[in-house]
């Protein structure tokens, strides 16, 4: 999934879009869900939340979030608290504007760097769906 993501993110989907996409394609996640990833793309517009852990946890609601029968949302919530301490493990941080700091947002330069929050995220993303998936 890490590779699919990082794939979609250079062809053209946003860091978010990216991997919700490459969930999508791994049949984690049904694919009407794709537009709704696109306004956490760039930190939500403001470079708050890394887009590509907003991706995740969309995909993380998607899967366990609140359906109102037999789900009430909070293995959602447990599993984004893993996701996002994961994450910071590696980075420190999950804030697109410190994340990409020093670099011009819509230079080359900063898509590369930002590859890395892509695959990463992704690849936690997809063990924390593995290790429950099959728990479920």
């Amino acid at each position: 999934m890490k590779n699919l993501a990082v794939k979609y993110f250079l062809s053209g989907y946003s860091c978010s879009e990216s991997v919700v996409r490459a969930a999508i394609e791994k049949g984690y996640v049904p694919e009407e869900i794709l537009p709704a990833a696109t306004a956490f793309s760039g930190g939500m517009g403001v470079r708050c939340l890394c887009g590509a852990v907003a991706g995740a946890q969309i995909v993380i609601g998607t899967i366990f979030g609140r359906n109102d029968k037999e789900r009430d949302g909070m293995k959602a919530r447990q599993l984004s608290k893993e996701l996002c301490e994961k994450f910071m493990q590696k980075y420190q941080v999950n804030c697109c504007k410190v994340l990409s700091k020093g670099f011009e947002f819509h230079s080359p330069e900063r898509k590369q760097h930002c590859c890395n929050m892509v695959h990463d995220s992704s690849e936690i993303l997809e063990n924390i769906l593995k290790e429950n998936l099959i728990k479920a």
